[in-house]
């Protein structure tokens, strides 16, 4: 019998659970299946969230034949082979590419005459950003759609038609008191949250024919079946967390070991130095500048050398941000003034900091009074730089270490009171 997630999957829009952004009622991608005129297109979400689902019901609405590659496995010659098909069949055959962003230069070259002619429509699927993972030629003639992580009103929907379908084909009665367990175990995967009640139903004792899920009974189920629960490749979402949480608490040894189990394991060199390149702005930032400048050349090297060797780089780098002082202020200073800019809304630049390049502009004010910083001592003059409601508003908030303590008095210097630093 196939996994749960295999039995339940949705065959219609109206199944669908999620992205209702892009498949809820008048949504694009709605609109778009239902004209019957589909583009070329990226699927670009985390796992578990019903690309290739999606992908199945668009073919399935339009009828087309649905050709399925994963580039995991999949090269050149078997692209080509599957082009050459759809010539002869000449019925629009749709090919869905699955981790569309591990294929390399050449095999995505090999799909643009066919995109472009209209020989094949393409839906790849990535969990990568694709603005770095395919290629120019073949992004710019594709449309690509952000699918995100699913709800826990999602996750309750799909949980409730599991419960349904495992109770009638299993002749019992499910009662899950608790749920928090399971919602953090899938993080917002389906196919973990469908993979895990799998194993706990069959695992679980049944009495009176009756199961019990409980947070506790959840848990000491999925640390039991951890290998059979991992059998997907969902491990590698739990190792690359592992190995960012070490690093951001500082145990470079910790790093060090879950590094090893992603090159053990042939993960994509730059899959984990773009995570690297991120945590060293998101975890590090001003506590030690350096900490980005390494891991950009780190993500450099790394593109151009490739396994073995970059696990070297890769090594060197991880230790160095896992031992470096950590702030994650410039991470809560953008999302503190992204908060404010959407709750206050379009707020009017002051005059004296508007641009000026007419004669009306300037006769109305603009840049009146505006102080050219480097004509004043220390290259600084007092004056307002936010709108008028949000003056004296603080977003960047220096941290507890040697360097961004300096730039807390260095503000201080500055501003004095303005801004509390």
């Amino acid at each position: 019998m196939p996994p749960l997630a295999e039995q339940l999957r949705p065959e219609t829009l109206e199944q669908f659970i999620g992205q209702e952004h892009l498949v809820g009622e008048n949504a694009i991608l709605n609109k778009i299946i239902v004209s019957g005129n589909i583009p070329s297109m990226i699927l670009w979400g985390p796992p578990g969230v019903g690309k290739t689902t999606l992908a199945f019901i668009i073919s399935k609405y339009l009828n087309r034949p649905f050709i399925t590659l994963s580039a995991v496995n999949s090269g050149v010659k078997d692209v080509r082979k599957v082009i050459e098909q759809a010539k002869v069949q000449n019925a629009k055959a749709i090919l869905f590419i699955d981790e569309i962003h591990r294929f390399s230069k050449s095999q995505q070259d090999s799909l643009l005459g066919a995109v472009e002619k209209g020989t094949i429509t393409l839906i790849g699927a990535t969990t990568e950003n694709p603005s770095f993972e395919v290629i120019s030629p073949l992004l710019s003639r594709c449309q690509v759609f952000i699918l995100k992580s699913l709800t826990e009103e999602n996750l309750q929907k799909i949980l409730k038609t599991a419960v349904a379908h495992l109770e009638k084909q299993k002749n019992i009665k499910i009662n899950i008191t608790e749920t928090e367990a399971l919602f953090r175990i899938s993080g917002g995967d389906a196919r973990k949250l469908l993979n895990a009640l799998e194993i706990i139903v069959n695992s679980e004792k049944i009495i009176d024919n009756k199961i019990l899920i409980t947070n506790k009974s959840t848990l000491d189920i999925i640390q039991k079946n951890l290998t059979m629960y991992d059998k997907k490749g969902e491990k590698h979402y739990d190792i690359i967390s592992a190995f960012i949480k070490s690093i951001r608490g500082s145990d470079p040894n910790a790093a060090v070991y879950w590094l090893a189990r992603m090159i053990e394991g042939g993960e994509d060199p730059k899959f984990i130095a773009r995570r690297l390149l991120i945590l060293a702005s998101e975890d590090i930032g001003n506590a030690n500048p350096n900490a980005l400048l390494l891991a950009n050349a780190c993500f450099d090297a790394v593109s151009k050398i490739g396994w073995p060797e970059s696990r070297i780089i890769l090594s060197q780098t991880a230790i160095y941000l896992a031992s470096s002082p950590k702030s994650n202020a410039s991470y809560m200073a953008i999302n503190s003034a992204e908060e404010t800019a959407n709750r206050t809304g379009d707020l009017p630049v002051p005059l004296h900091l508007r641009n000026a390049p007419t004669k009306l502009m300037k006769d109305i004010d603009y840049g009146k009074n505006y102080k050219y910083a480097h004509n004043y001592k220390n290259n600084f003059a007092v004056q307002e730089f936010l709108p008028e409601k949000l003056s004296g508003k603080k977003f960047y908030i220096p941290q507890n270490n040697k360097r961004e303590n300096l730039i807390r008095m260095w503000l201080k210097t500055l501003w004095g009171k303005k801004y509390n630093y």
